[in-house]
């Protein structure tokens, strides 16, 4: 590459000149190329160890003038071609304008210039995001490319200097993050270490500090560990691991592939060493804190943040802390945890503007909200800046129209892509057809609590007083810190859900909490058009939610009639019609129940949405991913905080039974509903953390009798009786009969538990969980069950296939994991169709990954046992259009298995069969063989005679006499009609008298690919003279055959000549030469003894119900045409003979393809038999093992010699 002309004083020092003329000097660096002895070693050790190797290419050209001393490099080169194209350049177009100069300086000055020219030539046409990058970096990126072998697509994150241990002993060198792998290079005193690990493959990441590995960090694949380092900065490249992990792990969860952020805004300077891939996924992680600590939608990307103060009226001081600023919110956060927060979103702002600033109160900046609140901040570093990016934000918030319905148009933030986000808009005047939802609806209004507590009579006992003292209290803490979404959140807050939120206020503080009311607020009218689209579907989904609509909280009143059904009906399928992705997931009926009690509809919609999207993310997908990862950290807690319990319950294995229904309906199936609705509480405020904080605390009270427990079925029944007994005395609703409590049994009646004690001790005892330290553990666990999953996935498709495949279970475990990682390389490398399209997790194990041609032909290639040489790639396209039954131009695994396993484990029959089949349509394609059609379906109209059609008739007719007989006696029960289904269901098996007939361009194409099989096998002579021989054999039948057809002519004793004289050409080359005087002769002295196939042959055509020595094999002139039955075997006379079609394409010139030939596969199958090396060829063995490691090395970890331009001198020093 040009690069941009710098200064350089000494030449030579570590370079060697290999071309100079009077202007320029192409060098290279010692210890690349040849020679260099330890010098060269040094060098090269040299430019590993100190980041060289980024920095300075093996290559370089140099411009000097006269005598001068001074240099100035002008371009690099990473390769010898690389580097001779320049320098061809600068002889072709620069060596004579240089010469007519006088002035050296204005040569120097000349050369500059053009080159600078070049690059910004170059510049343009570059992307942008390439200008973003520093010229170091792409430096970087190209090494690793040359280095690894990756393609263009792959793109550099960053690389950092460390330690590979291999061994005992550290290998210093660089690794290089990309998108998709973690890379290692290494090269100390001529040892080469190379290292290639794919993200996918990562099922532990970890960050320790031992002994042996100092401040390391530990990368687990299922076959090996890696330990990495001195590393400059441990934390950062440990985070940018995790994030990177993350998205492969996204990846095999459901195939979102990494896209880059293209509206990242650009840096106001070129950060050195910083790529935009790396900027991109910084900002990714801070969005990520940013919208988990504010409870804000998917969309929301944090523009910037600054530190300030906040005035808080209701403690009378300013509270410091950062400042967030987003495209729909200004948020606040104390730097004390639990002290001060809050969210403004920008469509309530009414004014912003600076106040005077004074030495008491700095840079202040006041806003104002349309509810009369306001807010001061204080102490900002760059007001100006700061007010500028809020008006620009509040100039694009649709805030003027958020109270009209027209605003219903606007699609939901955190809608998946999947989907239009929102149902279409009807037109004016239209009506809808059918009106599942209203705002008359008595659901619309309120929620089912009230609705069937309207008619009862006021209580007024003490604990409607104490309910009264609730409200009372919730009420103050509204006057002074505020109410709805811009309310101060403090300690305060906590403290009063902690004390219960009473059921009047409930519905409206779990919408604030979880940041529900804002999605619903921007999307007013979203819920009501989604209904009607979505009501009335029959999917998958709203057949589960039928199923499960009864079960939902049958004890409860609310939901023994049609309204309340009717509602969590509506709620279910629209929430399924939005999120296919997820559908519908058992347990969501529970949940969604629990929040009509207190919510309308559409505000249950929008807490459903909150709660699946980012409050419980992938707990209600297809697999429960979420779920079982929490399952995991549960077991982690348990083990750090109740370590003697864990060693008991994970010998029962308890914890993973009972958890996953505690996490799924966050108790609410497991506990009296009162009670676990102040948990529901608690979670909607504070997040999954309660959750872990109570399930740990339950084990902790039922500790002794745990460890007392002998076997799992005694530990769940403590448990559940512990939870049944949970109660809330403080609950004003009527106490609703809880299914759990047939686990209380017995004459003593358990104990009952508060559930505000239980919360209170949850506190004491674990509240010092924190909710970045539980991400933290999920990472890990996220790693642990995706690969666990994955390899239940393997597993599976393994058991569904092992009976109907000659491979062992391990050789289909590493054919899964090749074929898995072809699909997987798809998503990220571009292919023929996207990725998404071919993945669905919904779909069954087997049918999940899918490859296209391309794909398989590399698999091919690689691990077929028929090598074609050039003729590779044609036979690989072939088996991909015969395996491709449903013609979507996509195989899966099962389709895959079943090509490789014919070509492996196949007898020799079943080789052939398959072999014919790739010469014949669908695998061989018109444009291969114009004819084979209308040959095909010529040669295949009457197969049967005469003879046999009256004798199946007659058998037929007597087959049906007979049932009738059988219907008359009895009515056939359903047995019957089971059992002939299951017969019609059978896979009929394929004969060989099945197959159709082949026409002439057909079998030439056959005759091209033998030809091509034989040519690198060590008796190629032989294999040559044997086919030479079969052909020859074969046209000569096909030829005697035309002459017994209705078309036989004239034309076919015309072309027989010539395509004997075509092939007789061809074989004069001299490797067949000889084979062809064999076949004359062979074909001169055919009589019936010596063509009749040898007994193995007859064996192995058992299989298929046919005997090759039931065919008469006999003499073409010595039978009429009426007398031959079509299974005969017919040989013509010598005289009329054609030879071998080896040579195909010979055989095309000599003549045109003959439309009335065709032979059928028994006569290609006994001729074949004829030749024991054939014969041989056929039935060897072949070990697929071999071919598994050669595939498996293309993309494992392996030792890699670099190209003839660098490090030669590793060959030396092995």
């Amino acid at each position: 590459m040009w690069i941009t002309p710098e200064e350089v004083l000494l030449a030579n020092a570590l370079w060697v000149s290999e071309r100079a003329n009077p202007f320029f000097i192409l060098q290279r660096r010692k210890g690349h190329g040849r020679g260099g002895g330890i010098t060269g070693l040094l060098v090269g050790t040299l430019d590993v160890v100190l980041d060289s190797s980024a920095r300075v290419a093996p290559y370089r050209i140099l411009h000097q003038t006269g005598d001068s001393q001074l240099f100035w490099s002008i371009a690099c080169g990473s390769s010898r071609k690389e580097i001779t194209e320049h320098w061809e350049w600068l002889e072709t177009n620069l060596l004579q304008t240089l010469s007519i100069f006088d002035n050296d300086d204005d040569i120097t000055t000349f050369v500059k210039g053009k080159i600078q020219g070049i690059i910004a030539e170059e510049n343009k046409s570059r992307q942008a995001q390439e200008d973003e990058d520093c010229g170091k970096f792409r430096e970087a990126e190209l090494k690793m490319r040359k280095l690894f072998g990756m393609p263009e697509e792959e793109k550099l994150v960053n690389y950092y200097s460390c330690s590979y241990w291999k061994g005992r002993v550290p290998r210093q060198g660089w690794l290089y993050l990309s998108v998709n792998h973690l890379c290692f290079y290494s090269f100390l005193l001529g040892k080469e270490v190379t290292l290639v690990v794919q993200w996918t493959d990562v099922t532990q990441l970890d960050k320790n500090a031992t002994l042996v590995f100092p401040e390391s960090v530990r990368v687990s694949t299922r076959d090996t560990e890696h330990y990495f380092s001195m590393f400059l900065n441990i934390n950062d490249t440990f985070k940018l691991m995790e994030q990177l992990a993350n998205i492969a792990m996204r990846q095999l969860l459901d195939n979102e592939g990494f896209a880059a952020d293209r509206s990242l805004p650009k840096p106001c300077k070129t950060l050195k060493n910083v790529s935009a891939l790396k900027r991109d996924l910084d900002a990714r992680a801070k969005n990520e804190r940013y919208r988990a600590l504010f409870r804000l939608t998917q969309d929301e990307r944090l523009d910037g943040h600054t530190d300030c103060t906040l005035w808080t009226p209701f403690a009378k001081m300013h509270v410091v802390g950062q400042m967030f600023v987003s495209n729909n919110y200004i948020c606040f956060a104390s730097r004390e945890e639990d002290l001060c927060q809050l969210i403004i979103p920008l469509r309530e702002v009414s004014i912003v503007e600076k106040a005077d600033s004074s030495s008491v109160l700095p840079s202040p900046l006041s806003i104002s909200t349309k509810n009369k609140m306001t807010f001061l901040f204080a102490n900002l570093k760059d007001r100006d800046f700061l007010v500028q990016r809020i008006s620009d934000f509040l100039q694009r918030t649709p805030d003027r129209l958020c109270g009209f319905a027209g605003q219903s148009e606007t699609p939901s933030p955190s809608t998946p892509t999947s989907l239009p986000p929102t149902p279409p808009v009807l037109g004016a005047g239209e009506l809808l057809p059918i009106q599942h939802y209203s705002p008359s609806l008595p659901t619309a209004k309120q929620g089912l609590l009230s609705i069937y507590q309207k008619d009862q009579p006021e209580d007024l006992g003490p604990k409607a007083t104490k309910e009264k003292m609730k409200e009372e209290s919730w009420n103050i803490h509204f006057f002074e810190f505020g109410r709805g979404v811009c309310m101060y959140r403090t300690s305060k807050t906590r403290d009063l859900v902690l004390k219960g939120i009473p059921e009047s206020l409930r519905g409206e503080l779990w919408l604030l909490f979880s940041g529900a009311q804002n999605e619903m607020a921007t999307h007013p009218g979203y819920y009501a058009e989604l209904v009607e689209t979505a009501m009335g579907k029959c999917t998958l989904a709203t057949e589960e939610i039928e199923r499960d609509l009864h079960r939902s909280m049958p004890e409860h009143h609310a939901f023994q009639n049609e309204m309340g059904i009717a509602a969590l009906r509506r709620v279910l399928t629209a929430y399924a019609y939005r999120n296919p992705g997820i559908g519908y997931c058992q347990a969501m009926n529970i949940v969604t129940s629990v929040l009509l009690l207190y919510c309308t509809e559409e505000e249950a919609f929008w807490l459903l949405v909150a709660l699946c999207e980012r409050m419980l993310p992938d707990y209600y997908n297809t697999r429960v991913v979420g779920a079982l990862v929490d399952q995991g950290v549960f077991e982690e807690l348990t083990r750090e905080c109740l370590p003697l319990l864990y060693e008991h319950m994970q010998d029962l294995g308890v914890i993973s039974t009972i958890s996953l229904s505690w996490f799924l309906t966050l108790f609410l199936s497991v506990m009296p509903f009162d009670s676990a609705v102040l948990l529901v509480d608690c979670f909607f405020y504070e997040g999954i953390k309660v959750i872990f904080q109570v399930s740990l605390a339950v084990l902790h009270a039922n500790m002794e009798q745990l460890l007392a427990c002998t076997d799992e079925g005694e530990a769940m029944t403590i448990l559940g009786r512990y939870l049944d007994n949970v109660v809330n005395k403080q609950t004003v609703s009527t106490p609703i009969p809880h299914l759990h409590a047939l686990l209380t049994s017995g004459d003593e009646p358990p104990p009952e538990i508060d559930a505000f004690e239980l919360i209170k001790t949850s506190y004491e005892k674990f509240g010092s969980l924190r909710a970045d330290v539980i991400e933290q553990m999920r990472f890990k666990q996220r790693l642990k069950v995706i690969q666990s999953l994955e390899d239940t996935a393997k597993r599976s498709v393994v058991r569904a296939i092992m009976t109907e495949s000659a491979f062992t279970i391990e050789e289909l475990e590493e054919l899964y994991v090749l074929f898995k990682a072809k699909h997987i390389m798809s998503c990220y490398w571009g292919a023929s169709s996207s990725a998404a399209e071919r993945h669905d997790p919904s779909l069954p194990y087997l049918e999940q990954y899918r490859i296209d041609c391309g794909q398989f032909g590399q698999l091919f290639a690689t691990m077929a046992p028929w090598s074609c040489g050039m003729h590779t790639a044609t036979l690989s396209t072939r088996l991909f259009r015969l395996l491709d039954v449903n013609k979507d131009s996509l195989i899966n695994f099962k389709e895959f298995v079943t090509g490789l396993s014919g070509m492996y484990h196949g007898d020799m029959t079943e080789k052939l069969k398959l072999l014919y089949k790739l010469h014949l349509p669908p695998a061989l394609c018109p444009e291969e063989a114009e004819s084979a059609l209308e040959a095909t379906q010529f040669f295949t109209d009457d197969d049967i005679p005469q003879g046999d059609e009256v004798k199946e008739a007659k058998e037929a007719g007597e087959a049906g006499e007979e049932t009738e007989e059988k219907k008359e006696e009895k009515v056939k029960d359903y047995k019957y009609y089971l059992r002939m289904w299951a017969k019609e269901k059978e896979p009929k098996k394929e004969t060989i008298k099945d197959l159709p007939r082949m026409n002439q361009e057909q079998f030439i194409e056959l005759c091209k690919t033998l030809y091509n099989m034989f040519s690198e096998d060590p008796l190629e002579q032989e294999l040559y003279h044997a086919i030479a021989t079969v052909a020859s054999l074969l046209l000569r039948i096909g030829e005697v055959g035309k002459k017994f057809t209705n078309n036989g002519s004239k034309k076919s004793e015309l072309q027989a000549p010539a395509a004997e004289e075509a092939v007789e050409k061809d074989d004069s080359s001299g490797e067949a030469g000889s084979g062809q005087s064999l076949v004359s002769k062979a074909l001169a002295e055919a009589q019936l003894e010596n063509t009749t196939p040898p007994a193995n042959g007859s064996d192995e055509e058992a299989k298929d119900d046919t005997s090759i020595s039931s065919y008469s094999v006999v003499s073409a002139g010595s039978l009429q045409c009426e007398d031959i039955a079509d299974d005969t075997v017919l040989i013509g006379s010598a005289s009329g003979g054609m030879g071998g079609a080896v040579g195909g394409n010979d055989c095309r010139r000599g003549s045109a393809p003959d439309g009335d030939w065709s032979i059928s596969f028994e006569q290609v199958l006994a001729s074949l038999l004829t030749e024991p090396a054939l014969v041989n060829y056929f039935e060897k063995k072949h070990d697929i093992k071999s071919k598994m490691a050669a595939c498996r090395s293309q993309r494992a970890v392996e030792r890699q010699i670099s190209s003839s331009s660098d490090h030669e001198l590793a060959q030396l020093s092995t």
